[in-house]
């Protein structure tokens, strides 16, 4: 009787979990383990492989970095995957595996559900015309223009060579 009261009554230590610097990170994190699971009752095989592939990716990534990385980074690795998958069924196709670039399609499909959304040129052309209407940034020097751009945009949310062109017609002159 002694020994099922000292068990009702010990103390419960609740272990906490750090957060996350990045709230971003850690939803994407969460949504690739949801859909795991998802895909593990549904029993969707082809899904789960993927998914798991890019989260190993991602602990891989933490483990590298001794933390977890940040968001951008994690949206590099998923769009690294996306591309991976996309060149592999151009190369299927030319191939003339339609089967093999089918499976990959729908690989680059699913891993880009959970992409963020990217600027569009009109709202990066805003930016770029405050950066160089609104501060001391030499025209000459682009360097310094994507320095300032990239650090009021995070980098994952754009195209970096959208970024370049949108650049590029902006200082050129009116003919």
């Amino acid at each position: 009787m002694a020994a099922l009261f000292r068990s009702l009554h010990r103390p419960v230590l609740r272990l906490r979990r750090p957060y996350s610097a990045s709230t971003q990170a850690a939803d994407v994190r969460a949504e690739l383990t949801a859909a795991i699971k998802s895909a593990m009752k549904n029993k969707d095989t082809q899904a789960s492989i993927t998914l798991r592939a890019v989260l190993a990716e991602i602990h891989s990534a933490d483990k590298t970095a001794n933390h977890h990385v940040d968001s951008s980074a994690v949206v590099s690795i998923l769009k690294k995957a996306v591309a991976r998958r996309t060149d592999a069924a151009a190369q299927y196709a030319a191939a003339g595996r339609p089967e093999l670039a089918e499976k990959e399609t729908s690989e680059a499909t699913l891993l880009s559900q959970f992409l963020p959304p990217v600027l569009s040129e009109a709202e990066v052309d805003n930016v770029l015309r405050n950066i160089l209407t609104g501060s001391d940034v030499d025209p000459k020097k682009p360097g310094n223009i994507f320095k300032v751009f990239y650090g009021l945009v995070d980098k994952s949310t754009v195209d970096s060579e959208m970024v370049k062109r949108r650049l590029s017609v902006l200082l050129t002159p009116p003919n």
